[in-house]
């Protein structure tokens, strides 16, 4: 820089970090150099010799006084990356962090899950840091990790730079559930023009790329492949088919008849090597048309002929729903090892669907709604017109009739092209010509001409000779609207461009000549599109001429046949038309929707949002009065592949001599700050002609908010008419050198990219789209911020207002009187946050409006906060939206208001009834399932209640409720079986005994300490003289009971446990021949034994002694002193009792002997056994750890786990031996579950959960637990943990720390939501479906029937008990559900099974008044809207199935390690789930007469258990006698 002193040299030294304290930061240098900085600045760091090489941006974060004399130090790492040798001469400067800021920057993480609110957190803690390429993130409050992927500035790639405010930040998951939907459309079949199938072009070309490219940035995306297409059947009525496939038809707009079909391939995967799936993909590929068109026929029966859609007919809409019905739920099954959701559809079409326009409104509604990346990948060649494009069923087929189009800017797409040469061409054909004058108009395709031809014109357009003026026409057909009223909305139009109000359709007619306007009523069409603003004031005016003139496109000048265009503009009231063409033509009414997803885009050099795989050149604007007349800089888009340089192994050297020049540099190369000043001016001059050229009455808008194009999904960028599909990445950018003045040579960034920028006065350049890799191998999460506010007058006319005011303070004064438990409230600040966070959380965007005195006050970008005009009182400012809501939090003092803006006419909520068959894997048939596709009413959320709810941080008065969408973590408590490794070594997997229980006591020890972990309680010093070890009772004292009991075996075992327990030899224990040993450690000294004739009160004193005794709870708020539970209290007494007393009716008599009392301070609740807390009522109130009860039970139950233990009283006391007989063979069946025996019949209760346990998060944290009041032994157990206000990664280090307590004797396991996930069910996944495996019911010889030997009313029920007896026999354990309860109807009984590696889960049902059993639950469907489906809504659930189970996979276990511990055992590799589904199959089939065997083995234990009752009767007798 001239004029400035020589910089001062530095050498250079590296570190590496963590191998000395005082190196620990990314530079290390010391203060006496530099006497002016200070912590917090930023510096550059480059070698003198290269002004323009490698600038390096670090912050000082520290001075170290160690470090030498001018010398300065970074991190080893960071300087190989730089190519910055160490003991070099560099220099170094502190630069305004302004100069370097980035406008946005892309982070990716990975395995863990981030949600919105955690990501606004993030952003704030980075803000005002500098970050560099690959730089790794530590976000310790939160517990995030993350790491630095690319970065933009000034339109370019950048290698270092500072975040500020105004930085978006880009958020992408390497770990999403990804949805892959292949469409197996009739193009599948078809060749390509090198020769390959279409199919082979999609899987060994692009799924092969896309695997490898997943591998090698290392995704770990949890992964669904479905197949799927629609079969057209020629029939006429409905009459021609047989009564089996009558249930699945649907009726198209043309009355044709159709079934969609779905095969899925691979369902919720991980890989770490995708290949082996493509051979899968293969096997599947040939049969799939086969099984697909032939699936209905049977011998002997007619079934109308069936043939493939195309792609533009098929089902693709149908296959977004389907997957945002799974993704849509995403707050029920929480994994915290994945983030983001992503459905991409693969087509061998061009990007055009004929779809039906409810179901277009509902699918971008819900897509834009959920945040959730749809893209669109085409193997097909690219079109000459606009694409996705979206053709409207036309159910009007008058010749007059106009199609309408529309083209979505919320599907990202992507053409998909196999870089092979062919040697005699460089020709791609861009068009499949139609067969003209061919026969072969078969069934399918009778009524497509429209489709075939599709934007072709009619022949009688070929009269005109080549002199007829196509421009002139044009000019006519495309002519604006007249202009009306003033305008809401004004855009700089070019001349011949129209503007509509954000109407994304336009209209198209052969018959244009024909068209008189008396015909209009019939072209009117209901315009139910979300973005679409009706009436005059949405009509468009100020037109202003321009000098660029873009609408002569290459197409129209080689006359090229133009779709003529409809009809003049008075059809449709508040519409112009646009030439599918050139849609630039028009521009549309930006909506908050438009917007949603820009802030993922960069900017690129001319400051337009771009998409990186569209590679085109652009001219400017030209702007006002002819200024700058000459400038037109270009706009090369960057491809990027991979982080730094964009894999240039794999376009060869080649490119080079294809251009006149090639301007190309590293990525690295370029220092942020060595901008020209040229180009920055031109940025500041581009803004405000823009603004300039604004007329009058518009208001002033930025320049991105002042229009959109219709096309595209930035809608920044131009279409540009010569279009052509990559030839493997050669943007080619053509055009005539005219008067070109100084056409600024932007550079194009890393050199596989050599787009070769210049472009001609007449603006031709080629969009070419290629693959946009990035989105499909780390896809973008929603972006947290926006940038559309509607205006003013938009605001007062279009919306309804609401507002509320909170007063957290208050608020909080009065719950701290009348709440139980004392919690630090939050502050209105944190409140205000909180509830901010919460709206992120539910897909809100924060809004954030450039600062422009001009705007009238908009907010600063970043935080988003307002300087309203007066600027005293108000603090903060929030404005958030999601669709048309948008909501303004501003915070005042101590007052927050909360002001909701909703649209004066929302969109009538639409309903889609959708039927389809679909296969999952194992399954053995395509099932029949039905799923309703609705839009969400936002408005309806209750707002109000959820931030009371924060206000009082998770008070009862204010529970979570469904609606509120709640996230939740569902988990089981199992045992934990080393049978399962046998399964590995045996050929059978019924080798799960009867009698579970040897290790009971181990298992509930285990659970008592979970418990205490979850409650976050610490036992009296007392207690710890437990835990050394205890010597064991070897295996010679262990004889087993002789008697076998029916589910429990008691075999104690004494480990060194919590409580090892010691058994007196007067037990029945002792009796089945264990050897009484007093000297046995019990843990604590056991120096007392009471006698026969203790009193109450002697034993009372015994147990409260403090070395001796029960032992407490340490001292913890809302537990009184003296706290101890039921189950050590029970487990005390049995060691000391002598027999034939009951300690259960000890503890109950101390209760009402008030020497006891539960520990909420109420008198009337008896003594449960289990982990429910009592207290000493009788103690020193002096005391200095005195804590009184809270003396209010409910406010009790809400802060503690109180879990009731039964079916293992045997424990404490003798019980009677119970008979061996099976369940469904005894005389009075014992009752399935605990519900029916249980003392309260609440299956389930909630407590407040503190979920910041280390206290990590900078956050206040709570949630809620939700969880079984029983425990029973053989059960599972279940603990659901539910929370809004919590921080992903916390929640996760929680429950982690949870599952590691419980691992000795028991395991914590996460199960979905909807095990089973049944068809027609509300909340399921649609393509997950249950199992059916009947059972064999006609073994028995002679055809008898099974039970009939009991009265005819018990045999449906033991059919259950037999079903559950093989279940217990593969290792399945009952679940305790809450009954479904249904007015007036019969609802089945049902009983769901786990099995104990809880792989899978089982679910039996039993018809409650006859013997039959349903495979689906009878479901009331509320009559739906809109359905296409002809056969009504008979579910066929009523009709007698036969008897059988329901089998279903537990999606929910997430990696690969846990899986693998259970399957790789097996010789042949084989899974360990497949293996027991193949055995269970085969066992209920009745195969080697394995049922049999265990039908005549049960009723023979009957009998000897008769004969055995009858010989103590008649022993009793004679003693008697």
């Amino acid at each position: 820089m001239p004029g400035m002193p020589a910089m001062k040299l530095y050498k250079l030294t590296t570190h590496t970090r963590g191998c000395n304290k005082s190196y620990d930061a990314d530079l290390v240098m010391n203060l006496k150099d530099h006497p002016n900085a200070n912590v917090g600045d930023v510096v550059e760091i480059y070698a003198p010799d290269d002004e323009n090489g490698t600038h390096l941006l670090l912050q000082i974060t520290e001075f170290n006084v160690n470090a030498g004399r001018d010398v300065i130090s970074i991190e080893s790492g960071i300087a190989a990356a730089f190519k910055m040798r160490a003991y070099s001469n560099v220099v170094m400067r502190i630069v305004n962090p302004a100069d370097v800021a980035l406008d946005s920057i892309e982070i990716t993480f990975k395995d863990q899950y981030m949600g919105r609110s955690e990501m606004w957190r993030l952003k704030t803690y980075l803000t005002d840091t500098c970050v560099y390429v690959n730089k790794k993130i530590d976000y310790n409050d939160m517990q995030i990790r993350c790491q630095v992927y690319e970065m933009w500035s000034q339109g370019e790639r950048v290698a270092s730079g500072v975040i500020t405010e105004d930085t978006k930040i880009v958020f992408r998951s390497s770990t999403s559930m990804v949805y892959l939907f292949l469409q197996m459309s009739s193009e599948m079949w078809d060749f390509d023009i090198h020769g390959d199938l279409y199919f082979e072009k999609a899987v060994n070309g692009f799924l092969t790329e896309l695997f490898q490219k997943w591998k090698k940035l290392s995704c770990n995306h949890e992964v669904t492949i479905v197949l799927f297409s629609r079969t057209f059947y020629a029939a006429k009525s409905l009459d021609e088919f047989p009564e089996h496939m009558r249930d699945c038809l649907q009726l198209d707009y043309k009355g044709r008849f159709y079934e969609d079909f779905y095969r899925v391939a691979i369902q919720n995967e991980r890989c770490d090597d995708w290949c082996t799936v493509l051979g899968q993909l293969r096997k599947l590929f040939t049969s799939y048309q086969a099984t697909v068109l032939r699936y209905h026929e049977r011998e002997h029966m007619k079934i109308p002929p069936a043939t493939n859609s195309t792609a533009t007919q098929g089902n693709f809409l149908e296959v977004l729903n389907i997957s945002l019905n799974t993704f849509e739920k995403h707050y029920l099954d929480r994994t915290f090892d994945r983030t983001g959701q992503l459905s991409v559809v693969i087509t061998p079409g061009v990007g055009v669907f004929s779809v039906d326009r409810e179901l277009t409104n509902i699918t971008k509604q819900r897509i834009i709604d959920n945040g959730v990346g749809s893209d669109l990948v085409c193997v097909g060649e690219q079109p000459l017109h606009a694409v996705p494009l979206l053709k409207f069923h036309n159910k009007d087929t008058t010749l007059t009739s106009a199609d309408d189009y529309s083209l979505p800017h919320w599907i990202n797409l992507s053409f998909y092209s196999t870089n092979k040469k062919i040697a005699y061409s460089s020709f791609i054909p861009r068009i499949k010509l139609p067969l003209f004058g061919s026969t072969l108009q078969d069934a399918s395709e009778g009524g497509e001409d429209n489709e075939r031809h599709f934007l072709s014109c009619n022949q009688s357009e070929y009269k005109h000779n080549h002199l007829f003026d196509y421009d002139a026409y044009d000019e006519q057909i495309f002519q604006p609207l007249p202009a009306q009223s003033t305008c809401s909305l004004q855009r700089v139009v070019r001349a011949k461009k129209t503007s509509v109000p954000s109407l994304e359709t336009y209209a198209y007619n052969n018959e244009w000549e024909n068209l008189t306007p008396t015909q209009i009523p019939a072209i009117r069409r209901k315009m139910s599109d979300p973005d679409i603003h009706h009436g005059t004031s949405a009509m468009l005016a100020a037109l202003q001429p321009d000098a660029t003139n873009l609408s002569e496109s290459l197409a129209s000048e080689k006359n090229s046949r133009r779709t003529i265009v409809s009809i003049a503009p008075i059809v449709r009231p508040g519409r112009a038309l646009i030439n599918p063409f050139d849609p630039s033509q028009v521009t549309i009414k930006l909506t908050s929707n438009r917007r949603r997803w820009t802030h993922i885009f960069p900017k690129g050099p001319t400051g337009v949002l771009i998409q990186q795989h569209h590679y085109q050149a652009v001219p400017a604007k030209s702007t006002q009065a002819g200024q700058h007349q000459h400038q037109k800089p270009l706009q090369p888009l960057h491809q990027n592949g991979s982080n730094n340089n964009n894999e240039p192994e794999e376009y060869g050297g080649e490119n080079g001599e294809q251009y006149d020049r090639v301007s190309s540099y590293s990525m690295l190369s370029k220092s942020v700050s060595s901008q020209s000043e040229d180009k920055m001016d031109f940025f500041k001059r581009r803004q405000n002609s823009i603004m300039n050229a604004l007329p009058a009455n518009v208001p002033n808008l930025t320049a991105t908010q002042a229009k959109s194009y219709l096309w595209g999904a930035t809608g920044e960028q131009e279409w540009t008419p010569a279009i052509t599909t990559v030839k493997h990445l050669r943007p080619i950018v053509e055009g005539e050198h005219h008067h070109l003045g100084d056409l600024e040579a932007l550079e194009t960034a890393s050199p596989p990219d050599p787009v070769e920028a210049e472009a001609g006065g007449g603006g031709r350049g080629k969009i070419i789209i290629g693959v946009d890799w990035k989105s499909l191998t780390i896809p973008a999460c929603l972006p947290i911020t926006t940038d559309y506010f509607p205006d003013k007058r938009s605001l007062n006319n279009d919306y309804v207002i609401t507002d509320y005011t909170l007063l957290p303070d208050d608020v909080n004064h009065d719950y701290a009187q009348s709440r139980a438990v004392y919690r630090k409230p939050l502050s209105t600040e944190e409140v205000c946050k909180e509830i901010v966070s919460q709206r992120l959380a539910q897909g809100f965007q924060l809004i954030v409006v450039d600062e422009k005195p001009s705007n009238g006050g908009g907010c600063s970008s970043g935080s988003a906060v307002l300087p309203v005009k007066p600027p005293c009182e108000i603090k903060k400012e929030y404005l958030l939206s999601i669709g048309r809501i948008f909501h303004k939090i501003s915070l005042s003092g101590s007052v927050i208001t909360v002001t909701g803006y909703r649209p004066r006419h929302p969109y009538p909520p639409i309903n889609v009834d959708y039927r389809y068959r679909f296969h999952a894997p194992q399954h053995e048939t395509y099932e029949i399932s039905g799923v309703n596709f609705t839009t969400e009413k936002l408005e309806n959320f209750n707002w109000n209640h959820m931030d009371l709810y924060i206000c009082t941080r998770g008070d009862v008065d204010y529970p979570l409720m469904e609606s509120l969408k709640y996230w939740r973590y569902r988990m089981y408590l199992l045992p934990r079986e080393n049978i399962v490794n046998k399964i590995a070594s045996c050929q059978r997997c019924d080798i799960f005994p009867d009698a579970t229980a040897d290790n009971t006591q181990d298992q509930v020890e285990d659970f008592v300490r979970l418990i205490e972990a979850v409650s976050k309680l610490k036992r009296q010093f007392a207690r710890k003289a437990r835990q050394h070890d205890t010597p064991r009772i070897t295996e010679k004292h262990h004889n087993q009971l002789n008697s076998q009991q029916q589910s429990i075996n008691v075999r104690p075992k004494l480990e060194n446990g919590r409580i090892p327990r010691h058994f007196p030899a007067t037990d029945a224990v002792a009796a089945a021949g264990i050897a009484a040993r007093d000297d046995q450690d019990d843990g604590f000294p056991v120096d007392i034994k009471f006698s026969p004739n203790a009193t109450l009160a002697d034993i009372f004193e015994a147990m409260k002694h403090p070395v001796t005794g029960v032992g407490y709870f340490s001292k913890t708020q809302s537990l009184p002193s003296c706290t101890f539970i039921s189950y050590d209290a029970l487990m005390w007494l049995k060691t000391r009792l002598n027999n034939g007393r009951q300690p259960l009716e000890l503890l109950e008599a101390m209760r009402k002997e008030r020497m006891i009392c539960h520990a909420s301070g109420d008198w009337n609740q008896p003594v449960v056994p289990g982990f429910v807390f009592y207290y000493v009522v009788e103690q020193d109130k002096n005391a200095k750890d005195y804590a009184q009860p809270l003396n209010d039970y409910r406010a009790f139950v809400n802060e503690w786990l109180e879990i009731e233990f039964q079916g293992c009283s045997f424990l404490w006391h003798d019980e009677q031996v119970t008979t061996p007989v099976p369940n469904f063979l005894r005389e009075s069946p014992a009752p399935q579950s605990w519900t029916d025996a249980s003392t309260n019949k609440r299956v389930y209760r909630q407590s407040h959960l503190e979920i910041d346990v280390n206290q990590k998060s900078d956050r206040m944290e709570w949630g809620h637990v939700k969880h079984h009041t029983v425990l029973q032994p053989g059960f599972a157990f279940e603990i659901v943990v539910e929370w809004v206000t919590s921080s992903g990664p916390i929640v996760a280090d929680l429950i982690g720390g949870w599952m590691r307590k419980a691992n000795q004797f028991n395991f914590l396991v996460s199960v979905p939501a909807d095990p089973m996930a049944e068809p027609f069910t509300k909340k399921s996944d649609p393509l997950r479906g249950p199992i059916f495996i009947p059972l064999c019911t006609t073994f028995l010889p002679d055809g008898a029937t099974l039970f009939d030997e009991f009265p005819e009313e018990s045999r449906s029920d033991r059919m259950l008990f037999l079903q559950e007896a093989i279940l217990s026999k593969f290792g399945f354990l009952p679940c305790v559900l809450e009954k479904k309860f249904s007015v007036g109807k019969d609802l089945p009984k049902e009983y769901q099974y786990v099995h104990c590696t809880g792989n899978m889960f089982a679910l039996i049902r039993c018809a409650t008044n006859n013997n039959t059993q349903m495979e689906s639950p009878i479901q009331q469907e509320e009559e739906a809207n809109f359905t296409r489906c002809v056969y009504g809504h008979t579910n066929n659930t009523n009709v007698p199935k036969k008897v059988g189970f329901l089998w279903a996979w537990n999606h929910m276990i997430p990696n690969k390690k846990w899986k693998a511990q259970t399957i790789n055992n097996s010789a042949d590799g084989e899974l360990f789930q497949l293996k027991l589904l193949k055995d269970f199959r085969e066992f209920c089939s009745n195969s080697d007469h394995r049922l049999a065997t265990f039908w005549t083995q049960s009723q023979e234990i009957k009998r000897k258990a008769q004969k055995f009752e009858f010989n103590n009767n008649n022993n009793d007798e004679m003693k008697s006698k």
